[in-house]
Parts: C-alpha cells; sequence; structure tokens
C-alpha cells in the first residue's frame, strides 16, 4: 500500500507541475513575460520560457523518475524535485511575497507542492514499508 501512496503523491505533484508550465504556454509565454517585466525582471521573455520548460520538465521528470529503478532514477526524481523547490521559492517571493507564513499561504495548492517537492528531495525514490 505504501508504493501505491507515493505513486498518488508522485503522479499528483508531476501532473500539476506539468499543468502549470503548459499553462505558461503558447510558445514564447507573453502574459507570463508581460507580467515578469511589470515586475522589472530583466530578460522576461528569456525567465518566462525557462520557467515554463522547467515546470513542464520537472513534472515529466518527478513522474519519469520513478519509473526508472536505481540511482539514475533516484537521480532524475531528486533533480527534479530540486527544480521544482528552487521554482517555487521563485514563485513565493515574486509573486506571492505578502504570503510569508499567513492564511494566504496555507489556503493555496502552492504551500503543497513546495512541500511535496522537498519529500521528494529529501527522500528521492525510497520506498517506504
Amino acid at each position: 500500500m505504501a508504493k501505491i501512496s507515493l505513486w498518488i503523491v508522485r503522479l499528483t505533484l508531476g501532473i500539476s507541475f506539468f499543468l502549470h508550465g503548459w499553462g505558461k504556454f503558447p510558445y514564447p509565454p507573453e502574459r507570463f513575460a508581460s507580467w515578469l517585466e511589470s515586475i522589472d525582471m530583466i530578460a522576461p521573455m528569456t525567465i518566462a520560457t525557462l520557467v515554463a520548460v522547467g515546470e513542464m520538465a520537472a513534472g515529466i521528470g518527478i513522474i519519469l523518475g520513478g519509473f526508472i529503478a536505481g540511482q539514475i532514477g533516484n537521480l532524475i526524481t531528486r533533480l527534479s524535485a530540486l527544480g521544482i523547490f528552487i521554482i517555487m521559492i521563485g514563485a513565493f517571493y515574486l509573486a506571492h511575497p505578502d504570503w510569508f507564513i499567513n492564511e494566504k499561504l496555507f489556503k493555496s495548492e502552492q504551500i503543497y507542492i513546495f512541500v511535496l517537492s522537498i519529500f521528494f528531495l529529501i527522500n528521492g525514490n525510497k520506498n517506504f514499508k
């Protein structure tokens, strides 16, 4: 049963993060880039594209990492989780600076994406019995 529950968590995180990236397209993600430009971000079109592609790649990586046995699968899972972790730190810092440890943060799905990235960053593909 532990394996099934881990797969539910893995699939939920992977699909969710992939869809966050997918929602920023069509390429280039001009709407996201214009928002980045409004907060004086340098090279908003490049950053918007990298974030969107990074979100999709990390989501796929979290799922794919679970299918690959051994150290390679573990590495893919942890690198994908690190990508999610970094992107979420950026999201909290840039998009939601008013959410720091308050009700808004804990009522959003972002906190769960962030916490699940930490879970997979720490545990990788470890199976719990």
